[in-house]
């Protein structure tokens, strides 16, 4: 039927509309996929009013454009018009269906050939569809779509066919809508399940009563129990080892009644514990997960064996390399001593003796005399330096105090360990302060200088403090040599050096 054989219908029905609403109420009760609820609200509406074709367009989320989903026809198909339509992207404003999603209103077209904004006109025309009318597809986020239908002749405006559309648009957006955003989440929990599962750390998810709620494939690898075998098992009695079992649940309880953690979201390094019963190194950090309801605690374990034995290693390799040094200064020092410093001593006798039975001065070996005195005193400072005899002979005390009396300025000695400590400690502790003495003397202009060495059963507390100008550089070539000394040991040196403040330095050695 030709435009021009207008067919001026009367409205629609009341029970009609009544009718579909019902139907369409049905479908979206009763189905579970959207395209599924398209096909059918569809038919429904097209066979229940009289309509030829029908279309769904949905809104594209990352563009925003509409894109047609879904077709229905009555049996005489418009091959071309639903062609175009499914090739066809429309922007808000475009066409039927983008005015429909630029007002988010019901919007009607006599004859949509006639149509000025209609960019499937001439398919229509050939296709003989001219009335049409769209409604939104509507959710709580906005429009989600739009539907519309086409009839093969002219029909007016029709105000309680489009108020009952803008209604059942509602209902089936909704839907829509919600069955997005559930695959949403699901799309999301498998994302993170795969995540999770090729995760080379163990996760592991633990209620607000210590037991587990979640186990991937690296905690199975790492603990040797299986996802089931962890499930509902209280954690403590899994993976944390008996000595500390119960400083975990005191921790987890201490947490649910204060709301305060004292180790979330903090790097830590600890002691875990396999099905076997054996120990292990693992660095773990826990999180609670932001989820209403009682407290959820999500743990990323790492097996950090491999790391510890390389750190133990790499002391052990530095700690022998300071042993050697010290002992090579060693042996030096005894051949100053026993060598090249008794020699000079001799020659310097057997030189006094000369003088003693020289008939007159001689000045040629008064100035050979005082040369060689002030070379040998070169050669003992040198073999001091290498290493303190006294510090090997008498400790580290006395080896502090009398190189406290060889700097020209006031040392408070405030305290020194009486009892003697393991070799390596002790040198490192000697020279420590040997050089902090060094560097006052050289740089920074003080008044005072405190020292104080402390020891216990763990280890041995270095501190030197002085009064000066402060700005040491912690990197310089003297302290940077300390502090590989001391961490070689397994130690700590730091420098506390603000300028015109004064200087702190500081070492923390451990027994070994």
């Amino acid at each position: 039927m030709g435009a021009s054989e207008t067919n001026r219908r009367p409205g629609t029905d009341a029970r009609d509309l009544g009718r579909v609403e019902h139907a369409v109420a049905r479908i979206v009760a009763e189905t579970e996929q959207p395209v599924e609820v398209y096909d059918a609200t569809l038919k429904a509406i097209g066979e229940a009013l009289d309509w030829r074709l029908g279309t769904a367009w949905e809104v594209d989320p990352q563009d925003g454009r509409l894109r047609c989903v879904r077709t229905w026809h009555d049996g005489a198909q418009a091959s071309e018009f639903e062609a175009l339509s499914a090739s066809l992207t429309l922007a808000a404003g475009e066409g039927l269906p983008g005015r429909v999603l630029a007002s988010g209103q019901p919007s009607w077209v006599v004859d949509a050939p006639q149509d000025a904004n209609f960019p499937r006109a001439e398919a229509a025309r050939r296709s003989g569809l001219h009335a049409g009318f769209g409604f939104p597809l509507r959710s709580p986020r906005g429009v989600v779509g739009v539907m519309e239908f086409f009839a093969d002749e002219l029909r007016e405006p029709d105000e309680p066919l489009l108020a009952t559309m803008d209604t059942l648009g509602s209902q089936v957006g909704q839907f829509v809508a919600g069955r997005r955003a559930a695959e949403e989440v699901r799309a999301r929990e498998s994302r993170l399940r795969a995540m999770l599962e090729a995760a080379l750390d163990a996760v592991v998810t633990m209620d607000a009563s210590g037991r587990v709620i979640g186990w991937n494939h690296a905690a199975e690898a790492i603990f040797g129990y299986s996802a089931s075998e962890a499930d509902g098992r209280e954690m403590a009695e899994l993976i944390v080892p008996p000595q500390l079992r119960d400083a975990h649940r005191r921790g987890l309880a201490r947490f649910l009644q204060t709301e305060r953690g004292v180790v979330l979201d903090r790097r830590l390094e600890l002691t875990g514990m396999r099905r076997d019963g054996s120990q292990f190194p693992v660095e773990l950090t826990i999180t609670r997960i932001a989820l209403p309801g009682a407290p959820t605690f999500t743990g990323y374990l790492r097996d950090i064996t491999d790391r510890v034995t390389a750190d133990r290693e790499l002391r052990a390799s530095r700690a022998r390399l300071v042993e050697v040094a010290d002992a090579e200064r060693k042996r030096i020092q005894r051949n100053l001593h026993d060598g090249a410093q008794q020699r000079i001593t001799s020659v310097l006798l057997c030189l006094g003796r000369l003088r003693a039975q020289a008939d007159e001065p001689v000045e040629l070996l008064d100035f050979a005399i005082d040369e060689l005195a002030a070379g040998l005193d070169e050669i003992r400072s040198l073999a001091s330096g290498l290493h303190p005899a006294l510090l090997s002979e008498r400790g580290l005390a006395a080896a502090i105090e009398a190189l406290a009396l060889r700097v020209p300025m006031g040392i408070e000695l405030e305290a020194l360990p009486q009892e003697r400590l393991p070799e390596a400690v002790e040198a490192a502790a000697y020279y420590v302060v040997a050089e902090a003495l060094a560097n006052v003397q050289k740089h920074a202009g003080a008044r005072r200088v405190v020292v104080s060495v402390t020891a216990d059963e763990y280890g041995v507390d270095v501190r030197v403090a002085d009064d000066g100008a402060g700005g040491a550089d912690a990197d310089g070539h003297g302290l940077r040599g300390l502090a590989d000394r001391v961490e070689a040991l397994g130690g700590r040196l730091t420098v506390d050096s603000p300028r015109r403040g004064g200087t702190v330095l500081r070492a923390a050695i451990p027994r070994g």
